[in-house]
């Protein structure tokens, strides 16, 4: 099967995406396909390979893990089989601390915490539809970060919301809630590509 012989007018679930093998990497958020971007630039992929070392480094010998891209993360809505779930996405990062969550495809269920580096053509898909099925999902903390602009924003959910940090940018520390004592330095994080 190609990439094309999909209806992209059709619900798929993830036993359908389980069986594909193009090359294409896709996500399905609601069981809509999304195509993934080309592969992320070298500054995309050093703000990623910088904030996961970060966080790997914080929680060596802690419970939580730290996953990055391409790593499966399935939020079920009905149940955790297959042939249910629609939603389907592949975070640049994530961390789960609930670690019946994981399994040998992945993610079964909502990390604690997911950062999104945004890339150029990715922008309303990161924004608008995963922003959504990461709140509803229960994602506790949801890290949007802008190459473009070296800009910084945290989603927090509170009574199931997600309340929106000020934008962050050089000169400002992010922490967490989820992980309580951990900084990420702006002006280093955006000052070293």
């Amino acid at each position: 099967m190609k990439f094309a012989d999909l209806d992209l007018n059709k619900t798929y679930t993830y036993a359908d995406y389980f069986r594909w093998k193009f090359e294409e990497r896709v996500e399905l958020i609601r069981g809509r396909i999304f195509k993934m971007a080309p592969a992320p630039s070298s500054h995309h992929q050093s703000l990623s390979g910088d904030i996961h070392a970060q966080i790997w480094n914080f929680l060596r010998g802690k419970e939580c893990k730290v996953f990055s891209a391409p790593y499966d993360v399935r939020l079920p809505r009905k149940s955790e089989y297959d042939s249910d779930i629609i939603t389907v996405v592949q975070p640049d990062i994530c961390v789960i601390c609930d670690l019946s969550k994981i399994d040998a495809k992945g993610c079964i269920g909502a990390p604690d915490m997911v950062v999104e580096i945004l890339s150029p053509g990715n922008n309303a898909k990161e924004l608008k539809n995963k922003y959504e099925v990461y709140e509803e999902a229960g994602v506790k903390e949801y890290w949007v970060v802008s190459p473009q602009d070296n800009t910084f924003m945290v989603y927090t959910l509170i009574d199931g919301k997600y309340d929106a940090s000020r934008l962050m940018v050089a000169g400002d520390v992010v922490s967490s809630s989820v992980l309580p004592g951990f900084s990420l330095d702006l002006t280093e994080l955006f000052g070293a590509q």
